[in-house]
């Protein structure tokens, strides 16, 4: 199916993947390989790829172990009946981190905090896993296969803005929460709050209040700190532009 102007599959996969905290996870039992289906929580790494931190004493971090193959339901929670919102069946491998254990801890912790309470455990570890393909339900005749090229964000030549991504999340935290306001509530027409930027890479920002969650879509791809902070005050200027209109109404 080809991206329609209000529809478009692999912008909608990748505002899921970055917008969900939980999600329900099947592994394949070890010895048996009946399924198996557990709740997690998660958050995502600069591509999009879901981030895990499960404890090994669990019965999903011992089947994954022998059966790296899992499957991940992740859905926009819609009011009323669940079923008319967009949702997707992620399928791929989860890997224990063995490398950038930092960036995967700074995230997970952006988007739960509350983990800071265990995440030194001895027995709980990161995992990511690593797509080999969705499937996309997004209401009658929106049912879409798409390959992870077209739902993860691709890092390269993106080196300097993963550097920088701790220092920028920090400051616009500490110094520019009204832009972050801003953002929300004029560029997503979300309601006020105490919103603040738990990620960013070289396609957006990644913004929560609560449990609450958004995306903002940078109009052009970002690949250096320097290109950030100019993307950002040019969406705060945007931003400041609506509520002035607003304001004259």
């Amino acid at each position: 199916m080809q991206p329609t102007s209000d529809f478009d599959p692999g912008k909608l996969a990748k505002s899921l993947l970055r917008r969900s905290r939980q999600g329900a996870l099947a592994t394949l039992m070890a010895g048996s390989g009946d399924p198996y289906c557990s709740l997690v929580n998660l958050a995502s790494h600069p591509d999009g790829s879901p981030i895990l931190l499960i404890s090994g004493l669990a019965v999903h971090t011992r089947n994954i172990l022998a059966d790296s193959r899992v499957s991940l339901m992740l859905d926009e929670r819609a009011a009323g009946d669940p079923l008319e919102g967009a949702r997707i069946m992620l399928s791929g491998h989860a890997e224990q981190a063995d490398a950038d254990k930092d960036l995967l801890r700074r995230r997970y912790l952006a988007a739960h905090p509350s983990a800071e309470a265990f995440v030194s455990f001895k027995d709980f570890s990161f995992y990511r896993i690593r797509p080999t393909g969705t499937h996309l339900v997004a209401g009658f005749g929106r049912i879409v296969d798409l390959k992870p090229g077209q739902f993860l964000t691709d890092l390269t030549g993106a080196e300097d803005l993963l550097a920088a991504e701790e220092g920028a999340v920090a400051h616009m935290n500490a110094d520019h929460r009204d832009a972050m306001g801003l953002y929300a509530t004029k560029l997503l027409d979300a309601a006020e709050g105490d919103w603040r930027c738990t990620g960013c890479d070289p396609e957006g920002i990644d913004m929560q209040e609560g449990q609450t969650v958004l995306r903002l879509d940078f109009p052009e791809r970002v690949a250096d700190g320097t290109a950030l902070r100019k993307m950002l005050v040019r969406l705060a200027g945007e931003a400041r532009t609506k509520t002035d209109q607003s304001a004259k109404i």
